[in-house]
């Protein structure tokens, strides 16, 4: 799964994980595992507030945009994350999970 982060100031809280095609958001999980290759799921069918795009299936990879809130003070790495590609579990790398300040 290759998930791209667009910041957004904000307080609310943000929490991050995933399990195979399936991920877990504030508690709610949204299960991508039916996309088949080259397939679309748009955003709006979702209905996840977090998430910036359609979620689509590539190369047997999931890709999709969530938005990334952060405090007021957050750190470039938060301000301008890179893609991040988490193994499973928490998701790691530039701002994945929190709301940095």
């Amino acid at each position: 799964m290759q998930i791209s982060f667009t910041p957004q100031r904000s307080d609310a809280a943000f929490a991050l994980s995933r399990s195979g095609d399936v991920l877990t958001i504030n508690g709610e999980i949204f299960d991508f595992s039916d996309i088949p290759e080259g397939g679309t799921c748009p955003r709006e069918a979702v209905g996840c507030d977090w998430l910036a795009s359609d979620v689509v299936r590539e190369g047997g990879v999931i890709r999709l945009t969530l938005i990334r809130p952060h405090g007021p003070d957050a750190p470039q790495q938060t301000l301008f994350p890179g893609p991040a590609m988490p193994g499973g579990g928490e998701s790691g790398g530039a701002g994945a999970a929190g709301n940095d300040s």
